[in-house]
């Protein structure tokens, strides 16, 4: 009886083991991030020509999804280029390169969506969710530039002894929780499925 319980134990204690251990490798992957010179530069953004339309909610929702999964997709990319900053480090005129194409292609994939939304007629019920989505991204990709900026003055002006009087994020008014939670429940509603919001 006692060695039947000293067994049970053991495979217990194995299988937890092998458990934890496949649990580590998991975790440890999931945050790995891609070598800078590995990191693709998405191509495709939100683009329209039209202008004084008539929108469906086909449509609409088609051009929600675009504009939010290139958003999310060349957030993505910035990530390994953050990593570098964050760390107070130096980029390389490559890696400034990347970093400073995907910040045009956000600036063009924000700038497209807005004229999209504001020189066409929307559904009505997707008229102020769109503006808001495009107030949202557009200020979090707005905070994104200014903090890369002001992280570098901020770490300039500690080294110097100086303390930055201005906030380093501006942009709480409109790049909030309750902001993101009226988007979530709006694209859940409308079954907008996104990359950005996990829908």
């Amino acid at each position: 009886m006692m060695r039947k319980i000293f067994y049970s134990a053991f495979i217990l204690f194995i299988l937890s083991a092998c458990s934890q251990k496949e649990k580590e490798n998991v975790d440890t992957t999931k945050d790995e991030m891609p070598p800078m010179q590995n990191v693709e530069i998405p191509s495709n953004i939100f683009t329209s020509e039209k202008q004084n339309r008539i929108i469906d909610e086909e449509e609409i929702k088609s051009s929600i999804k675009t504009y939010l999964d290139s958003y999310e997709e060349l957030s993505n990319a910035s990530e390994p280029f953050q990593e570098i900053i964050d760390e107070e480090k130096k980029l390389q005129g490559n890696e400034l390169e990347k970093l400073g194409q995907i910040y045009k292609l956000l600036k063009e994939n924000d700038k497209n969506f807005s004229n999209y939304i504001l020189n066409n007629t929307l559904p009505e019920s997707y008229q102020e969710e769109s503006k808001r989505i495009s107030r949202y991204i557009t200020a979090l990709n707005e905070t994104l530039y200014k903090l890369d900026e002001r992280l570098d003055h901020f770490i300039d002006d500690v080294s110097n002894g100086d303390l930055p009087k201005k906030p380093i994020i501006d942009q709480v008014d409109v790049v909030n929780g309750r902001e993101q939670k009226k988007i979530e429940n709006f694209l859940n509603k409308n079954n907008i499925d996104t990359k950005a919001f996990g829908g």
